[in-house]
């Protein structure tokens, strides 16, 4: 079954193959800042929504197409990619020794059946209690600049996140668990999008140890 990933993010891309699946990677290249919302949630369905429709508008043949973006809500107010390395410090000034909300918007289309369905998964952050140099270090590196909230878990920014309530998969930039009940309300089992099926153990194979068992 043919998924197309409209994202270019390699995290996102990284999990899905993880987990079976072999996404085609098509990028939406929207502007996200012609989305306003005053809700965090409903911003980040609406960014994935825009994400997958405009791919699915211009693919050839069918596909399921899948759009996500992530939005941190802290003190009331919404963050996405911070952009500058300006923005970032003054954010991890704010979010240092805190917690706060990531929302990260799922959208799949069925271009086969035109079907959407669109759904956001909320993750608690908490975040480690950062010096002004460790601050400005991990900014120097350039990867906060151009992740939501200014963080990664899977990367150098691992080191100062120490907890999270709720899927990880959501902070990563997409959850495994939402994108198998959206899968599901399609009507499509997620085993039947891994890429290659799962051996299962013959009637002629040890499974104790792993190695072919000897025939009569």
């Amino acid at each position: 079954m043919r998924i197309v990933l409209a994202s270019q993010s390699p995290a996102r891309l990284a999990t899905l193959r993880s987990a079976g699946l072999d996404p085609e990677v098509v990028v939406s290249g929207v502007d996200e800042s012609t989305v306003v919302a005053d809700d965090p949630e409903h911003l980040s369905v609406e960014l994935a929504r825009m994400k997958a429709l405009t791919v699915a508008e211009r693919l050839d043949g069918t596909a399921l197409v899948v759009g996500c973006d992530s939005v941190l809500e802290l003190d009331g107010e919404i963050h996405g990619k911070p952009g500058s390395a300006e923005a970032a410090i003054a954010r991890w000034h704010q979010m240092r020794g805190r917690s706060g909300v990531l929302h990260t918007g799922h959208c799949v289309i069925d271009t086969a059946t035109d079907r959407v369905v669109a759904r956001s998964a909320r993750t608690v952050v908490h975040f480690a209690e950062l010096s002004d140099a460790e601050i400005d270090a991990y900014v120097a590196t350039g990867e906060p600049l151009g992740v939501a909230g200014a963080f990664t878990i899977d990367g150098l920014g691992g080191a100062y996140v120490t907890g999270i309530e709720g899927d990880p998969h959501t902070v990563v930039g997409i959850g495994l668990p939402l994108l198998r009940e959206i899968m599901g309300e399609l009507g499509i089992a997620w085993h039947d999008l891994w890429a290659q099926p799962v051996r299962q153990p013959g009637p002629d194979r040890d499974t104790s140890d792993g190695r072919e068992s000897a025939g009569p």
